[in-house]
């Protein structure tokens, strides 16, 4: 039994009935391999910060970044692409589509992403004069919505036959 399989069996023993009423499954799975991701993305945030970068200023010769920064840098690509195979192999698991354009398409849909949710913190912070806090709930939703059908409907999407 593949990885996926073992994973997708255990985010399904939490599907039950009040949310089977409420969610499709493959909303469930996704919801719940987002939640992994931002798991790991803070997990592997917190020891990238404290143990590699050790807190302090990383130089590239005459560049220089500050730990919280070189800490992102570092830790994207490992959310990125867990996030990926999550999406790929769990959430959205029956698609069979090269592994390529699948992840330049992902690729393009998380900076519409990082694009959204500056757009969306702009909006609420400083023209609807929303908290910065009830802002960044809002924008997280919005962003959620748009990368699941975004997954959905672009990135994991399957051939639809036509009907000639």
């Amino acid at each position: 039994m593949s990885l996926s399989s073992l994973i997708t069996k255990f985010i399904d023993l939490f599907y039950v009935k009040p949310l089977r009423q409420l969610l499709p499954q493959q909303v469930f799975r996704y919801l719940v391999c987002g939640a992994i991701t931002v798991l790991l993305d803070t997990v592997w945030y917190y020891i990238i910060y404290h143990y590699i970068v050790c807190e302090k200023v990383v130089e590239f010769g005459a560049i220089a970044m500050s730990p919280h920064i070189a800490s992102l840098v570092v830790v994207f690509p490992i959310t990125f692409f867990t996030g990926f195979w999550l999406n790929r192999n769990v959430a959205f698991h029956a698609v069979q589509a090269k592994t390529l354009p699948q992840i330049v398409r992902y690729a393009l849909t998380v900076v519409g992403s990082i694009a959204l949710n500056y757009i969306c913190m702009k909006l609420f912070v400083e023209y609807f004069d929303i908290w910065a806090t009830p802002s960044k709930v809002m924008t997280t939703v919005v962003c959620a919505l748009y990368s699941y059908l975004a997954g959905r409907y672009y990135t994991f999407a399957t051939k639809r036959k036509s009907k000639n």
